[in-house]
């Protein structure tokens, strides 16, 4: 008769131990001094309970997004009557974002880097895509209310290997860091984070082209001063590698999924120079359109279209590289691939 009460003793000291338990939130070793039971006087029982802290949750003011995708085109053709030319081509594509938000602050960070290959029959491998560019914008709103930020952006653009005015492969038009563009402004930016839109408007930006290849810096490609020669085609000065310009800037973006399972992104920036020529705008636009098949399958079409006065054309004529005007810039995008979020 002795054990039952025993054990009834001890389930009511542990239901009380573990309901008090719920509450304690730090470090506490609870020891229970020896006691006489009420059965038998003369017997002790020493009960020991040690309560495990909870551990605190930490919240992150830092949201993160990383996309890498690659898309694949192919064509190939065996004894086709109709006659055509087989070809192959690969992009690599990524895109990885950081982001850091407080109440009335949020510093906004994007990597996107893309790199494509093309193959055709009877060909060389050619470059057909090649873009590195990197945006970081820090903005502080007076109350949480406010859409409208202070705000300053700093955007870095280049490219990963040279470029070629194909068929021609022995004299590179453009090579990594030549161009690079770098924006450095203050200014007001408007975020609808529900609606996905993004406004920035910045009356004093600072644009620096960068020609780090003294060859093309002679030749004054991207708006840079050329070199100077004598009457004998003797080098005197070097050409720059470098101009720098202060303008005007305004980028947009905008995403919004038109019907299920399409989706369109906008990006635009238009910058006018300030010092030369101001009123003549460059323009770079981007309009994507976003197929999606499921979680990791997506196609894509979108057009990308540039208009910069400092890039001049070329034209070869009786052999002789002959510089023109700037012209329009317009490249066309469709692809299928898969893409692995993380």
């Amino acid at each position: 008769m002795k054990s039952p009460h025993f054990i009834l003793l001890l389930l009511l000291l542990t239901i009380s131990i573990n309901s008090f338990s719920q509450e304690i939130t730090t470090d506490t070793i609870v020891v229970f001094k020896p006691i006489r039971t009420l059965v038998n006087p003369s017997t002790t029982v020493t009960i020991v309970a040690e309560f495990q802290p909870k551990i605190p949750v930490l919240i992150s003011h830092w949201t993160k997004k990383n996309i890498v995708g690659f898309d694949l085109n192919e064509i190939s053709f065996s004894n086709w009557n109709a006659g055509g030319v087989s070809s192959i081509s690969g992009l690599i594509k990524g895109e990885f974002t950081r982001i850091h938000t407080l109440e009335k602050s949020k510093w906004f960070n994007e990597l996107i880097v893309r790199y494509g290959v093309n193959k055709q029959d009877g060909l060389a491998i050619r470059k057909s895509d090649d873009a590195v560019r990197f945006t970081s914008t820090f903005g502080y709103r007076r109350d949480t209310l406010s859409n409208w930020y202070h705000s300053a952006k700093f955007n870095f653009n280049t490219q990963f290997t040279s470029g070629y005015n194909y068929p021609n492969t022995s004299s590179p038009i453009s090579r990594p860091f030549a161009p690079a563009y770098t924006f450095l402004g203050i200014g007001a930016e408007y975020f609808n984070k529900k609606k996905k839109l993004n406004i920035y408007i910045s009356p004093l930006t600072m644009k620096n082209t960068l020609v780090l290849d003294q060859t093309l810096a002679n030749q004054g490609a991207f708006g840079v001063a050329k070199a100077i020669y004598d009457l004998d085609g003797n080098l005197i000065l070097e050409g720059e590698k470098s101009k720098t310009e202060l303008g005007f800037l305004v980028t947009n973006f905008y995403k919004k999924e038109l019907i299920k399972n399409i989706v369109l992104e906008n990006r635009l920036s238009l910058y006018s120079d300030y010092i030369h020529n101001f009123g003549n705008i460059d323009v770079d636009w981007e309009l994507k359109f976003d197929l999606v098949v499921n979680q990791y399958v997506k196609a894509n079409i979108g057009t990308h279209f540039i208009y910069d006065d400092d890039i001049k054309t070329t034209e070869e004529i009786n052999g002789v590289q002959v510089i023109k005007g700037a012209k329009i810039q317009l490249k066309q995008i469709l692809g299928v691939g898969l893409v692995y979020s993380f």
